[in-house]
């Protein structure tokens, strides 16, 4: 079970309170994980032990996805609006200045939070916000279609579906490159997540704008794609380089767009040499 704090965020009507999860392990500089839409802190299962290593992780469910609470209303799920509320959680976790990683939503989050120097360094996995307008309507498309499939399966139905390779494919391969090395287990509880993340449908909505287009300088930067991305293609990597010129690009051989999963020793390396 993962822990939880409370915190104060601003809002149109005075100061209202959040509720973040977060799993949290090991010892030395902090190091934020940040996951993707419709995903929960779990997606860093997969690499979390190895940061742990050498790091004090701490693995977050972003608000209104996972067991985080939604934002309060009249707050919108811009980029603005969570990078705001992510600082105010290192303040209530007393942790100044963290590493970050993240990866899609969390890589934009993550590149956004060293654009306000608000991070020791970043690594962004496939991070949204590099799209032509025609790449992100296919990837809010097919996000959409996920969603969709989520809520109209039966959780045993899901069940069903997670306990063959196959059916660990059907679910997943939008995501993975290799869905068969998810467990059974992993895939139920984010197909759950997905289907009962309340700010899916404001994040999709305060993305329709969203181009990423500052440089992070000054702060280690990596940005790394997976050759075997198909949400986000793996060319949207080379626009990322034009608009940071000073950060490491970074190709993942047979990863997906959710790599942590697909390649684990491969994920921990790049995040760990930026750190370093």
């Amino acid at each position: 079970m993962a822990a939880q704090v409370s915190f104060s965020v601003a809002s149109p009507g005075g100061p209202r309170e959040l509720t973040v999860a977060y799993e949290r392990a090991g010892t030395g500089e902090p190091l934020l994980l940040l996951h993707g839409i419709g995903h929960h802190w779990q997606a860093w299962s997969p690499v979390l032990d190895v940061l742990a290593t050498e790091y004090d992780v701490i693995a977050v469910d972003l608000p209104g996805f996972g067991e985080s609470a939604a934002l309060p209303d009249g707050l919108p799920y811009d980029l603005a609006t969570v990078t705001a509320a992510l600082g105010a959680l290192c303040e209530a976790l007393e942790v100044e200045r963290p590493h970050v990683a993240g990866n899609s939503l969390g890589g934009l989050l993550a590149l956004e939070l060293g654009r306000e120097k608000l991070v020791r360094s970043v690594t962004a996995l496939s991070p949204g916000g590099f799209w032509t307008q025609a790449e992100r309507r296919y990837a809010f498309g097919t996000l959409l279609a996920m969603r969709q499939g989520a809520r109209l399966l039966p959780r045993p139905a899901i069940e069903r579906l997670s306990r063959s390779a196959a059916g660990r494919a059907a679910l997943t391969s939008t995501i993975y490159a290799r869905p068969a090395r998810r467990s059974p287990e992993a895939v139920v509880a984010e197909t759950l997540a997905l289907r009962a993340a309340t700010g899916f449908d404001e994040t999709l909505a305060a993305g329709r704008d969203v181009l990423f287009r500052d440089d992070v300088p000054d702060i280690p930067v990596t940005v790394a794609w997976g050759t075997k991305d198909r949400l986000l293609l793996r060319r949207q990597g080379i626009r990322a380089k034009h608009a940071i010129p000073g950060a490491r690009l970074v190709r993942l051989p047979g990863c997906g767009h959710v790599p942590m999963n697909d390649d684990p020793a491969l994920v921990a390396r790049v995040i760990l040499d930026t750190c370093r």
